[in-house]
């Protein structure tokens, strides 16, 4: 068992594809690649790279066939984020209600916080979203999450729908 913490949830939503300005590309040799049905050790891999600094859980407790019940479902998305050909980010994106998407995870490799990328990587996933024609796109973050997540979420148009206080427990270290 881990330490429990208490947190702040944000839900946030898009009602309508936002008129976003195309981002500005960063000075990196860079690819957005969709992993078509990813394997569980390269998604785990991602997941806990990029999720740990921020105490991403709830996928570390499934099993792998649970997992892959998820990340291999034919309306899941998941979109790597190439720098210099190594793996720099990742979003996972639930279309599975027509009506709703959600964006499950979306965030940078401790390596690549504060190089510019965070805005670039979520403009190009929103508009990828959006060209699905959902009614809206959502999306939670917590008080765990980096600083700069929330109002990177406002300034690319998603609003905020609800907030609650909720509690995670810690993996063990």
């Amino acid at each position: 068992m881990g330490r429990i913490v208490d947190v702040s949830i944000t839900f946030l939503e898009q009602t309508k594809w936002p008129a976003l300005p195309e981002p500005v590309r960063p000075p990196y040799k860079v690819a957005i690649l969709r992993a078509d049905h990813p394997p569980i050790h390269y998604y785990r891999y991602l997941y806990r790279l990029i999720g740990d600094p921020y105490n991403w859980v709830s996928r570390n407790r499934l099993s792998d066939e649970d997992l892959l019940n998820i990340i291999q479902h034919p309306r899941v998305y998941l979109y790597i984020l190439y720098v210099g050909g190594v793996p720099a980010g990742m979003a996972e994106l639930d279309a599975q209600h027509e009506k709703t998407f959600e964006l499950k995870f979306f965030g940078l490799a401790p390596d690549f916080v504060g190089k510019q990328l965070g805005r670039f990587f979520l403009t190009h996933v929103i508009n990828l979203a959006w060209s699905m024609a959902p009614d809206r796109l959502r999306l939670e973050t917590c008080s765990l999450d980096h600083p700069s997540a929330l109002p990177l979420y406002q300034k690319l148009g998603f609003e905020v729908f609800d907030q609650r206080k909720g509690q995670v427990e810690l993996m063990d270290e």
